[in-house]
């Protein structure tokens, strides 16, 4: 490796061997987590109680094959792009960029949409609102990930499991007041039944909704460079914060409206809490409703650590402008994290929250098709790669994330064809500038020589560091 592509990626590292699988799992529940607590429960509103749990069902699904076909691809290529690094090892240099900007625009739209939904809680609780609060909230976990990668996940898996605490008891408390009958409360529209009183359109536009109770958690991937094993720590936190979340949802989605009424919950701002209220649980909906508000902050702290180890992977190969990955003494991607955030802020204070939900939703979708088919590619074009994780059911598992992600992309379209056409629009504008400007300054020419680049980089940096202490070791008295 040449001494200016070692000078390069000597300032930008990442602190490895920080998080052990328990910690990626903290941080794939992290990024999830506010999603039960609101968000999901309108797809009630558009499918009826039976369409939208045959909505989550299949939601579930797609996340889960997702998912066990990304813990193969982390344990073999182990790196923090995710779904970019790949996308690129199969797909070239485009399809790696193209599946990175999917994943950008998700994890850029979904921290501004959250912080305007903890601002709607701050003014619930407190009384004011606006865009003081909004920066306040950026600024304060912003700073706290410049801190450092291993305090940063810790703080995560202290207010995730706050959050998750809220939903547990909220289960406990509503299973005494539990009704079948609750579930399909809601009168059914012309030529449709109890069931589906919306019929299958309201299963179609209610995907986006029920994708809300999972969306986010393919994010560990991003983690892996600052795994202690990646090649088992990763598969193990991305499967293990996966089920975790099909019992969290399975929860809410089934004792919430079982509780106070389907029709009830389809139009609540804040499900929980009005579920416990109406059911004499006064005390514990004030305390679940603030735990709501740490549950979005959760959600909110763990995507722009998400966000800034993509912006760092996507500049240090070259794709986004070069200076947005170098890292800091602490090894942390402080350009990476605060400049998404100033553009983020921006984005906030159009206010629309919903709009913005919604167009990350079609990012993420578009991310999963892309990552789904480099799984397939992968085992057919690469069969001889090394991996330490295998998917159940191979190239299956990922045909079916790839096919219901397609699904999921046009139930957006179904809810809201703006958030459609607006996403697209934004995409168009991410590729013209890779096809215009950044394809010719990428650092590498393949993943196999970025990744090559990478590992040698770490080793010259650990015989330098070695180097360092021993001399030091010598002046020590005996």
């Amino acid at each position: 490796m040449s001494t200016s592509h070692q000078d390069y990626l000597a300032k930008r590292q990442l602190k490895s061997g920080t998080a052990g699988w328990i910690l990626l799992a903290g941080l794939g529940v992290s990024y999830v987590i506010s999603g039960d607590f609101a968000g999901w429960n309108f797809g009630i509103a558009q499918a009826g109680w039976g369409g939208f749990a045959i909505a989550a069902a299949l939601m579930a699904l797609m996340y889960f094959t997702l998912v066990l076909s990304l813990a193969e691809m982390s344990a073999a290529i182990p790196a923090a792009g995710g779904g970019y690094s790949f996308a690129r090892q199969v797909m070239g240099p485009a399809g790696g960029y193209l599946t990175g900007l999917a994943v950008l625009i998700e994890y850029a739209l979904a921290p501004a949409a959250i912080v305007i939904f903890i601002g709607s809680a701050v003014e619930a609780l407190v009384g004011f609102n606006g865009p003081w609060v909004y920066a306040a909230f950026y600024l304060v976990f912003i700073g706290i990930h410049l801190v450092g990668v291993g305090e940063a996940l810790k703080a995560m898996m202290v207010i995730s499991g706050l959050a998750v605490l809220a939903i547990v008891a909220t289960a406990v408390a509503l299973i005494g007041s539990f009704d079948v009958a609750n579930l399909f409360d809601i009168a059914a529209t012309e030529g449709a039944s109890s069931t589906l009183p919306m019929g299958w359109y309201g299963v179609w536009a209610a995907l986006p909704f029920a994708m809300w109770l999972f969306l986010a958690v393919e994010g560990v991937p991003l983690a892996a460079e600052e795994a202690k094993n990646p090649a088992k720590d990763v598969p193990k936190g991305i499967i293990g914060a996966m089920l975790f979340l099909l019992l969290t949802a399975l929860l809410v989605v089934v004792l919430v409206p079982g509780a106070t009424g389907a029709q009830v919950m389809g139009e609540s701002a804040v499900p929980l809490v009005d579920a416990l209220k109406a059911t004499g649980n006064t005390t514990l909906a004030t305390l679940v409703n603030v735990l709501g508000l740490v549950g979005l902050i959760a959600s909110f702290f763990s995507i722009i650590y998400g966000y800034s180890r993509l912006v760092f992977a996507l500049s240090r190969a070259g794709y986004l402008p070069q200076s947005l990955s170098v890292t800091t003494a602490r090894k942390v991607p402080a350009r990476a994290l605060i400049v998404p955030g100033v553009l983020g802020f921006i984005a906030s204070l159009s206010g629309e929250g919903d709009l913005m939900l919604a167009m990350a939703v079609v990012g993420a979708t578009l991310s999963y098709a892309l990552m789904a088919l480099s799984h397939i590619l992968l085992r057919v074009k690469q069969p001889g790669l090394p991996r330490p994780y295998r998917t159940p059911g191979g190239v299956v598992t990922s045909g079916i994330a790839l096919v219901l992600s397609l699904v999921a992309l046009t139930g957006v379209y179904a809810f809201d064809p703006r958030a459609f056409y607006y996403t697209l629009a934004l995409f168009a504008v991410g590729a013209a500038y890779y096809f215009g400007y950044s394809k010719n300054h990428l650092v590498a020419k393949s993943a196999e020589e970025e990744f090559a680049m990478l590992e040698q980089a770490e080793l010259d940096l650990h015989s330098e560091e070695l180097m360092e202490e021993e001399p030091a070791a010598a002046t020590q008295p005996a």
